[in-house]
């Protein structure tokens, strides 16, 4: 039933032209906005990170500056070359009077203390005490070695102990390039993790600053600075890219890392944030959801206007279908006002036509019947044996013939011809030639009967002839004529018949010269012909209503059947009948 209903084809068939290609859309729109907003997040997380790093730099390149503004003090150069030693008072004031104008130079610096070669000795400032000296050096530390071995003579370490991180730089006598002495300074990260704050959201992202060995000088999470770098990091330290992004998955983080690495003069920090893929899809997260709310509206606005048009477009096929069923079972009654005014409210509406000529002609055919089957019963009232009537009037026929009558002979034979004409059941429509045959025998035996006192004439056009009529429809008007009029006229009877063919009807006209009938009783004849039924069995005007009936059966509304008084004495009785009956086939046709 589902293959075969066009309701359920039409369903479908809309509903994938337009829930695929909408489908298709949003996931396809979905897709793309998802990967643009990742890549314009990246992006500007990108940009973001290179704008700290450029602060952070310029952060660390002016600490470095202070250091390199030794150089330009010659009392304390001569001092660092010569190695006066500590009882060389106006030598050690130089000394006092740089770290301390070095250690209050900015307010992040916590101390500074100086490894001088020539001398195996430290000289130190903090903000806590005053300037210490100490032979305890040892200049072969690490910090030392790798300061030494910088191209930029510089060397940041970490403390993830104190958080705090050291500026070691190894300052050398030109242009001899030996090492003269070891600066350090030691720095809170309080100016660090202030621009640090500015690089990343702490609720949603992950920021690290790391040196090049590893260790984390900023940790946004706060829990790495005392433990070992994680897996992620050694992919970083194993690069030897400048900036650059990956995706890193595990059980701790999915997501996009982001890097850039200070200039080798600031000590080559890595600059590290982490990205979850929540908080880069979390603005096509939100455009998606708008998508799908929109989507999911316009779906059902389309699902909703699919089973309208599908409703409205196969109800009335539906509709069409039952009462095409209910007249398979032989109920001919249509059972819908109107299906609408498209092809298929147009095609309800031939349909109705269809039901209502079909009933007219079920109609029309049994009334014929009906009528046949009484004229049948009439005519078996009317003859015993019509055999025995046809030998009998041809042997009295014979008889006038021996007795020499001949007139007796031919009204036989006229009567004996419209006994045969009117007995004959086999056939309801006839040529108007048979009529006209049939009407002239009539009117011979009329003749025999008043004489001189009767004048007909039968004017047909020749190629009227064939056309065919209903049988016996001139008789009984003619019948009226000599029943009505004949007796009551002036002079002779007059009584003339005229048959013309004309475009696509047959006009018959039958007109005498008796007096007429009143106004009064034209009407009450008028209102007879159109009464369903006859008021009396003895009615004089049954042979009208009789014709009447019978073109009203044959040819619906389509005939003329009009009365009248001539202007100059008499009636009139006129027909117009089509050539062709209702259907375009005669009755006799199919009998």
């Amino acid at each position: 039933m589902f293959k075969r209903s066009i309701r359920n084809k039409l369903i479908v068939l809309l509903l994938l032209i337009t829930i695929i290609p909408f489908g298709s859309s949003i996931i396809v729109t979905y897709l793309y906005t998802k990967e643009s907003l990742k890549d314009q997040s990246i992006q500007e997380n990108v940009n973001l990170l290179y704008q700290g790093k450029v602060n952070i730099d310029n952060y660390l390149r002016e600490l470095n500056n202070f250091t390199l503004s030794f150089y330009s003090n010659p009392d304390l150069m001569n001092y660092l070359r010569k190695s006066y030693g500590s009882n060389d008072y106006l030598s050690m004031g130089v000394v006092n009077n740089v770290l301390r104008a070095l250690l209050y130079s900015d307010e992040n610096i916590n101390k500074v203390y100086m490894s001088i070669v020539g001398d195996q000795q430290i000289v130190s400032s903090s903000r806590q005490s005053t300037i210490i000296y100490s032979e305890q050096v040892d200049i072969n530390m690490e910090a030392y070695q790798k300061a030494k071995d910088n191209p930029n003579n510089l060397y940041i370490e970490s403390n993830n102990l104190s958080n705090m991180f050291t500026i070691h730089r190894a300052f050398r006598n030109v242009p001899a390039n030996h090492i003269l002495a070891y600066l350090s300074l030691e720095i809170k990260p309080d100016k660090i993790n202030e621009l640090s704050h500015y690089l990343y959201n702490d609720k949603e992202e992950e920021f690290y600053i790391a040196t090049p060995e590893g260790h984390f000088i900023y940790d946004s999470s706060s829990d790495l600075l005392v433990h070992d770098y994680p897996k992620w990091m050694n992919k970083l330290l194993e690069s030897t890219e400048q900036s650059g992004t990956f995706e890193w998955k595990d059980s701790t983080f999915q997501g996009v890392v982001v890097f850039d690495r200070l200039s080798d003069a600031s000590g080559s920090w890595i600059l590290v944030k982490r990205i979850p893929f929540t908080t880069l899809y979390e603005s096509a997260y939100g455009v998606a959801i708008i998508n799908i709310i929109f989507g999911v509206i316009g779906l059902t606005l389309v699902i909703l206007a699919t089973f309208f048009v599908s409703f409205n477009i196969t109800s009335p096929i539906r509709v069409l279908l039952q009462n095409i069923k209910q007249v398979e079972k032989g109920k001919m009654q249509v059972q819908f006002q109107s299906l609408g005014n498209d092809e298929i409210g147009v095609l309800g509406h031939r349909f109705k036509l269809m039901i209502e000529k079909i009933n007219h002609l079920i109609n029309r055919e049994y009334k014929l019947e009906l009528e046949n089957k009484t004229n049948q019963l009439k005519v078996l009232h009317s003859q015993i044996n019509p055999h025995f009537l046809y030998n009998t009037l041809q042997s009295i026929g014979t008889m006038a013939l021996k007795s020499k009558v001949p007139e007796i002979y031919s009204s036989l034979t006229d009567l004996s011809q419209i006994m045969r004409y009117s007995m004959n059941m086999d056939e309801d429509v006839v040529p108007l030639a048979k009529e006209i045959n049939y009407t002239k025998s009539y009117l011979l035996l009329q003749k025999q009967r008043f004489g001189d006192d009767l004048h007909y004439i039968l004017d047909v056009q020749e190629d009227a002839l064939d056309v065919k009529v209903p049988k016996m429809i001139l008789q009984p008007i003619i019948e009226n004529y000599f029943k009505h009029g004949f007796d009551i006229r002036e002079g002779v009877g007059e009584l003339k018949i005229k048959c013309r063919k004309k475009d696509s009807h047959l006009f018959i006209a039958i007109r005498d010269n008796g007096i007429g009938v009143s106004e009064q009783r034209l009407k009450e004849i008028h209102d007879h012909l159109h009464a369903e039924q006859n008021n009396s069995k003895t009615d004089s005007n049954i042979g009208l209503k009789n014709v009447y009936a019978r073109l009203k059966l044959y040819y619906s509304n389509q005939a003329l059947f009009k009365l009248q008084n001539r202007n100059s004495g008499g009636f009139l009785v006129t027909m117009r009948l089509p050539l062709e009956m209702e259907g375009g086939i005669h009755e006799s046709d199919h009998r």
